[in-house]
């Protein structure tokens, strides 16, 4: 029988899931409960801080805590995923986060907040590319792809904000600690509906032999560079344990490609970042977040410590940008994905973002909010939320599905470094400019607490600056690099990329091999 009649008879005799859009609900559920807590506990922060005096040298670990743990173990996540089962990982990283979000709310002391984080993220690094490996797996046909990702991509880029709503009201209503015990409700809801709805399907696990050695050094290598940014924000980049973490970081993922391309059963295969759509989806995804992320820091401290907002208002305030992220990711993205090329969608999204981050450059300390803010934030919205969906759908369309879980990983992993570099990066880029305001203008200045707000918004604008071009870069390797038809065509390639070693209906979400 020829490869295509076998996939034919694949695609007659292959029945889609009938509880697959209720499983959505759930693993939608899920990944909401972690995209919250990225800007929740930010909201909470300085309530928190106080109250279990916490040092100001040490609260930064509150946040880096987490950071470190999910961003570290992503790809182990990932690969267990793929090895202990998908709908297994999933529901014990629910339980687990639930455990650690709980030690949170009920910390006593710093190290007991310390450890909490740092177990939220291990747990969250096992539940992240288990539910995006789900959706990869359970949603074969194009167009049912297109609105389950639509809806994922809604969430994934649009929950942060949601994040600082919730986190505001939670602060100023309740008290902190319901920041963290509001994710129990989310996670045993998700994990029951999981456990009794989620069937997933056979044949799609890899049991090969688990890494050690690639788990060791990426792990190692991904900690380090997050640490790395995280303490370059703080120390300054000529630290000298900042610029030894990035030295380290560099040597240990070197060695971890090395070895990757040398052992019989690889934890991240190096063919899922070769292929060069999936490889731009997770370089220009990485750059899209570094702006994203630092405008979330920006805006907010600008709308809170200039404006004078109270928490609740800034979370309102950022209302337009999350009904931006899901008009473009569940109306725009998911109408066109199966009509356009994902490199029509992606790159003009990126451009549409850097629209509304161009915009936000205009900050000074009376910029109206009707006037200014709420166009760029609907802009970047609507243009993050129509690149999102397509680049969640390409980084695991055409994967085989013993590869599933890693290349979700990959996905999170370039999202969560994405995010550390961006914070980094661009309060860096923020304080520098700041300082050299206040020392133009530190001679003229009458008021030094109106120097000090004009020189913090002049810094933002500058720091925003970089984010403008740094979209534009996403939006260049998006339509440079990504060069698939539109899902269920064999646009843009020669050859259809049977599954290797792969199995049952997964054949059928193939994208074809590109011919270079």
């Amino acid at each position: 029988m020829s490869k295509t009649a076998g996939l034919s008879r694949t695609a007659d005799t292959a029945l889609p899931d009938p509880s697959r859009w209720k499983a959505l609900a759930f693993i939608a559920l899920a990944q909401l409960m972690v995209v919250l807590d990225a800007t929740i506990v930010n909201i909470a922060l300085p309530s928190a801080q106080a109250d279990l005096g916490i040092s100001d040298g040490n609260k930064q670990w509150v946040i880096t805590a987490y950071a470190l743990a999910f961003g570290g173990l992503l790809l182990f996540g990932g690969r267990i995923a793929d090895l202990w089962g998908r709908k297994r990982t999933f529901v014990v990283g629910l339980i687990g986060f639930a455990l650690a979000s709980a030690l949170g709310g009920a910390a006593q002391n710093e190290a007991m907040m310390f450890g909490s984080r740092a177990l939220q993220g291990v747990f969250g690094a096992l539940l992240a590319p288990a539910a995006l490996s789900l959706l990869a797996v359970m949603f074969t046909d194009a167009k049912e792809r297109a609105k389950a990702f639509g809806i994922y991509g809604a969430i994934a880029g649009g929950g942060g904000a949601v994040g600082l709503i919730l986190g505001g009201f939670l602060t100023e209503y309740l008290n902190w600690r319901w920041t963290f015990f509001v994710n129990i409700p989310f996670a045993v809801v998700a994990a029951a509906g999981a456990y009794f709805v989620i069937r997933e399907p056979s044949g799609t696990r890899n049991r090969a032999p688990l890494d050690i050695p690639g788990v060791v050094l990426s792990t190692l290598g991904l900690v380090a560079l997050v640490y790395g940014f995280t303490r370059a924000e703080s120390a300054g980049w000529s630290d000298s344990l900042t610029v030894s973490m990035f030295i380290a970081a560099a040597v240990l993922l070197l060695a971890f490609v090395v070895t990757e391309a040398r052992v019989k059963s690889p934890l991240l295969p190096l063919r899922v970042l070769t292929e060069r759509n999936r490889g731009g989806v997770y370089l220009s995804l990485g750059l899209a977040i570094i702006a994203m992320f630092g405008l979330f820091l920006f805006l907010t401290y600008y709308l809170q410590v200039v404006k004078g907002y109270s928490p609740v208002k800034t979370g309102f305030a950022f209302l337009p940008m999350i009904a931006g992220m899901i008009t473009g990711s569940t109306q725009i993205g998911t109408r066109l994905m199966t009509r356009v090329p994902p490199r029509l969608l992606m790159g003009p999204g990126f451009l549409v973002a850097a629209v509304g981050m161009l915009l936000l450059t205009q900050l000074d300390l009376n910029t109206s909010y009707a006037a200014v803010i709420l166009p760029g934030m609907l802009l970047l919205g609507l243009g993050m939320g129509t690149a999102f969906m397509p680049a969640m759908s390409l980084a695991t369309h055409g994967i085989e599905p013993r590869d599933a879980g890693v290349a979700s990983a990959m996905v999170n992993t370039s999202q969560q470094v994405g995010g550390a570099i961006g914070t980094a990066l661009l309060n860096t880029i923020a304080a520098s400019a700041t300082t050299a305001y206040v020392a133009d203008h530190a001679a003229r200045a009458t008021d030094p607490k109106l120097l000090e707000l004009q020189a913090m918004v002049s810094g933002f604008a500058a720091a925003i600056w970089w984010a403008v071009g740094i979209l534009v870069a996403a939006a260049v390797i998006a339509i440079g690099l990504i060069n698939t038809g539109r899902p269920g065509t064999g646009q843009g390639g020669t050859e259809s990329a049977s599954g290797e070693g792969a199995g049952g209906a997964e054949d059928e979400f193939k994208i074809p091999v590109v011919a270079h």
